[in-house]
């Protein structure tokens, strides 16, 4: 794709942000940064998982994106009796046709939300894993592809919380990201309040006349020109040391994989594109650092006690990395 081609398209990107931004800023109050990091995933091929607390609007933002996306949504409530059957679904015995016949779970979708995901079990977790990195599932040994776009939201709640599982590691490292939702400030605590008595929280009347601003085709021609965006060695050699960085700081035990350097390239070029720029800066790739890291970064137990978080490392590698 020639630059001025490449030009036309992330102004089209940018301008379908912008337009996403305002509908959902007619409903949704705050979370402008998970909002990003769902629209840059969305254009990446990525997934996120987000920590909080319940009755932080998560349900709503993705059902309110999945409508302006045009794909299809699907949500599971997992719960601890939660079987990888009733996620990828099973195959079933037709007697008219004396064939097993495919009943599709609910994991057959465009845009799917995992509702507090650390409340199944291991075995159930491991469900997920295939479908989110190679968009396939595989049911008595038989193969079947997942719709494009496949996009995976995951919710979990704090790890003090009754009744969870810590997620396995080969279970976060499939996200592309990972976002820790607080309550709302003041401000928009007040805003709420302000649109509930007015009646401007009627999820009816608000999805009554939404209308797609993309389709499932957008999304992939999206996700085509952003991996056109120019990402020069320099900035490469970035991202290998920040990887590198975090698997030999004295404070981790075990550092990102190789799924982080795509991630941070796939991510910091859509960065990119939303600021209608054909090459990534360092500055793209440092806005997407913490989300790609944090949830990868294992700590060593004296740390942990001691109080350090993984968003404390990251930003000390941030600090001590060079920048190109």
């Amino acid at each position: 794709m020639d630059d001025a081609t490449l030009q036309t398209e992330l102004e089209r990107i940018s301008s379908i942000y912008q337009q996403v931004q305002a509908k959902l800023g007619e409903f949704v109050v705050g979370n402008q940064s998970l909002i990003e990091l769902i629209f840059i995933a969305l254009m990446s091929k990525g997934h996120i998982l987000v920590e909080g607390v319940p009755g932080t609007a998560k349900t709503t933002l993705v059902k309110a994106i999945a409508h302006l996306s045009g794909c299809q949504f699907t949500r599971i409530q997992c719960a601890v009796d939660t079987q990888p059957a009733d996620i990828i679904g099973v195959r079933i015995y037709n007697p008219e046709k004396r064939d097993f016949e495919l009943k599709r779970g609910p994991i057959f979708s465009n845009i799917l939300l995992i509702d507090e995901i650390n409340r199944i079990t291991p075995k159930s977790q491991g469900a997920f894993i295939e479908a989110m990195s190679e968009r396939q599932v595989t049911i008595d040994g038989i193969t079947t592809t997942l719709p494009e776009p496949f996009f995976v939201l995951a919710t979990q709640n704090p790890y003090e919380y009754e009744g969870t599982f810590p997620l396995i590691e080969a279970q976060k490292d499939r996200f592309m990201f990972s976002h820790v939702l607080s309550h709302l400030d003041s401000e928009d605590e007040l805003e709420i309040v302000r649109r509930e008595h007015t009646g401007k929280l009627a999820w009816e009347e608000y999805t009554e006349h939404l209308t797609p601003l993309m389709n499932r085709s957008t999304i992939t021609r999206t996700a085509a020109s952003i991996s056109s965006i120019r990402m020069e060695e320099p900035i490469l050699r970035y991202i290998r040391d920040l990887v590198l960085a975090s698997r030999t700081h004295g404070a981790v035990q075990l550092g990102v994989s190789a799924r982080a350097s795509i991630g941070l390239v796939r991510s910091s070029k859509a960065v990119a594109a939303l600021q209608t720029r054909t090459f990534v800066i360092p500055d793209d790739v440092k806005k997407v650092v913490l989300p790609v890291f944090q949830h990868r970064i294992a700590l060593t137990r004296e740390e942990e006690i001691g109080g350090t978080t993984p968003q404390q490392v990251i930003n000390d590698i941030l600090h001590t990395v060079e920048v190109p």
